[in-house]
């Protein structure tokens, strides 16, 4: 257990990793796979995931070691190597650098253009810091927000955290926001996002989230915060000496008559086994917040349906909203983490079924793709072709939303690009690639919604 002396906030980073009491335990081969490859790949973690959460008895196995600590196949076998052999022949910085910035070029550092596309504009200029991917809900980047109290190794907007300075996307103060907001009354949802908006002191937070409480933008009914911190650091809310601050500040959302959502990434049980966890739940939702459960389905951390039913379990009995579970995108470590669609679908499937029907909120196996979120509902054959059953939760078009539609099974197939439609169809009720999306027989046109610059793309910077 953390004592008295050790009990705040403390990272852990490739800089000091070596000076943790636990570093000794790591085998050696896998001590010079973290050095290796957290060159390239984000990596931080702190002192409570790794005493509270880390089993350090069944190295490297242990779910939470894998969710924060970088591993060897991580990386392509030939990068690791070259980046293995840079370091140990004494070649320059720059020549490293330079052999570190190609390895991290190829592993897709902005999946489904996340930093090019859904960017708003206002008077004909683009918002920095803000995506609009859905009409009702917009993203916000507070630039302060852009960190964490430790990284998860799948963690796909890596690209932010290793000082690649073309793919930061931030927004440094509300005064965009709030016009675009003023501008769209058909705007319900504001997800502040990042990074992390918990790594902020509860001042900072309160300069972001405060505008959004005034009268005249009563049509901003939810507030959502999307973070990891009630899991890697529940002293946030329980211990700090912000704390008592930052649940004021949750409770005056909640009397300004705004639901405030906060979108727990939570990847497995043991992230609710410390007392101080179940603390933290309990100390938000008091404040009228609620607290809805969502993570990606990973390779070597999630990939049981037992793990899943045992988290969501959990967290019901903490009074928590099962929300998502996510396939993790093709970007970063995808190749170590990758899960194919159809063990995805199964172990959804089979977590459901041992379920209570109040952890039944959960909806996945999900995609967050360009089109929108396509969930995987089911695996049948039709017309004697064997097909994936897909659906869009969420669809740019909000016509698109709740629509079947079918893919040619593959059992390889990890992410959506891998998918071909099924029954000789040439592409999908929604592809943008069309010279005109096909939404019904007659092809109506796609509604137009502030900040996109046509019916069915949405404007890019320096469009």
């Amino acid at each position: 257990m953390i004592n008295q002396r050790d009990s705040r906030y403390q990272a852990v980073t490739e800089h000091n990793v070596e000076r943790q009491p636990e570093w000794e335990r790591i085998d050696p081969e896998f001590r010079k796979a973290i050095q290796t490859v957290s060159k390239v790949l984000p990596f931080r973690t702190n002192r409570y995931v790794m005493r509270e959460l880390i089993d350090w008895n069944n190295l490297p196995n242990d779910h939470i070691f894998q969710l924060v600590f970088p591993q060897k196949g991580m990386l392509d076998p030939e990068d690791y190597r070259a980046v293995q052999a840079h370091l140990g022949n004494g070649n320059s910085t720059a020549e490293i650098k330079e052999v570190i910035q190609r390895i991290r070029g190829q592993l897709n550092p902005h999946p489904a253009g996340q930093l090019t596309h859904n960017i708003p504009s206002l008077n004909g200029r683009p918002l920095s810091g803000l995506q609009h991917k859905y009409k009702e809900t917009v993203l916000f980047f507070p630039a302060q927000g852009q960190t964490c109290h430790a990284y998860c190794t799948y963690c796909f907007r890596w690209a932010q955290f290793v000082g690649m300075p073309d793919i930061k996307f931030e927004a440094r103060e509300t005064g965009d926001l709030v016009a675009y907001l003023q501008a769209n009354p058909g705007v319900s949802d504001v997800l502040i996002t990042g990074g992390d908006p918990m790594i902020m002191k509860t001042r900072v937070l309160r300069k972001y989230l405060e505008p959004l409480l005034s009268p005249e933008l009563a049509h901003v009914q939810n507030i959502r915060i999307g973070t990891k911190a009630p899991a890697y650091w529940p002293q946030r809310f329980v211990t700090d000496p912000d704390a008592e601050d930052c649940l004021r500040l949750f409770e005056e959302i909640v009397s300004a008559g705004r639901h405030l959502a906060i979108m727990g990434h939570y990847s497995h049980s043991a992230e609710l086994a410390p007392e101080v966890a179940k603390e933290a739940v309990r100390r938000i939702r008091a404040t009228g917040a609620e607290i809805r459960m969502q993570a990606p389905l990973i390779k070597h951390v999630n990939d049981d349906p037992m793990i899943w039913a045992d988290l969501w379990r959990e967290g019901v009995k903490l009074g928590m909203i099962p929300y998502y579970m996510f396939i993790e995108r093709d970007t970063g470590a995808k190749n170590y983490f990758q899960v194919p669609l159809a063990r995805g679908y199964e172990i959804y499937a089979d977590a459901i079924r041992r379920s209570s029907g109040l952890a039944r909120t959960a909806r996945g196996p999900s995609m967050s793709v360009f089109p929108g979120k396509v969930r995987v509902a089911g695996i049948s054959e039709i017309r004697g072709e064997k097909v994936f059953v897909l659906e869009l939760i969420q669809g740019r078009n909000p016509e698109w939303t709740n629509r079947p539609f079918f893919a040619k099974f593959d059992p390889n197939a990890s992410w959506f690009d891998d998918l071909q439609p099924a029954f000789g169809e040439d592409r999908f009720f929604f592809d943008a690639s069309a010279a005109s999306p096909v939404l019904t027989s007659s092809s109506r046109k796609l509604p137009v919604f502030a900040g996109y610059s046509n019916g069915h793309r949405p404007a890019a910077v320096g469009e």
